[in-house]
């Protein structure tokens, strides 16, 4: 496996650990976390300290019915068995895809996605770009998080492979090539429609749902 280089932001890390992330995200850094030893080291050892920091608050009463909720949970059905991952989708995205092969929507010029999930919070979303494709250029109005699963792509912030992420703010305009050879699949979240510069997918962006 080729070297991640590129890791999940400090911030977001903390946000995933909080639970304050949007689904979309949380799928991201979840992937990115199977895939890298340093960022699930980093996660982990952090886990370690909020675990003894609780240990050492000061005990507070229940909330009423806490008891009785948490009963109802153990009485309930089990919990399904954790997806595994399956080639070069880790077990977040296989358990994103219901366990079943990507159904792709052509985008043109050879590039496809498959939305995975969309909210008000953002969307969810698996990119395949053929090698020395482009996408178009664009801008963000929020955050947008790219996690490669497969072949690399270049932009102006630098070259991205197998595990790496990007993230691209309201401040950055760029267009991803993908690296010549395998396609470029890749697991993309955001929260805001992107901005693009030609007229063309300006048009087609609401039929996308880019």
């Amino acid at each position: 496996m080729t070297e991640i280089r590129h890791h999940i932001p400090e911030d977001i890390l903390d946000a995933y650990r909080a639970g304050s992330l949007s689904h979309a995200f949380a799928v991201v850094v979840a992937a990115h976390l199977s895939l890298c030893d340093r960022c699930r080291a980093r996660h982990e050892a952090a886990d370690m300290i909020g675990g003894a920091l609780l240990d050492q608050a000061e005990a507070v009463p229940l909330a009423t019915g806490a008891r009785q909720r948490m009963m109802a949970l153990l009485d309930g059905p089990p919990p399904r068995p954790p997806m595994r991952g399956t080639g070069m989708f880790p077990a977040p995205v296989m358990a994103e895809l219901g366990g079943l092969p990507p159904r792709w929507k052509m985008l043109g010029g050879g590039i496809r996605q498959q939305i995975l999930s969309a909210d008000r919070d953002g969307s969810l979303r698996l990119l395949y770009i053929p090698g020395g494709k482009a996408v178009p250029e664009h801008g963000h109005r929020g955050l947008e998080l790219t996690l490669v699963l497969q072949g690399s792509f270049h932009d102006s912030e630098g070259s991205f492979g197998r595990g790496d992420v990007e993230a691209a703010h309201d401040e950055i305009d760029h267009q991803p090539i993908a690296d010549p050879g395998a396609p470029c699949i890749c697991l993309a979240a955001t929260d805001a429609p992107l901005r693009f510069h030609a007229m063309l997918p300006r048009l087609l962006q609401p039929l996308f749902r880019i």
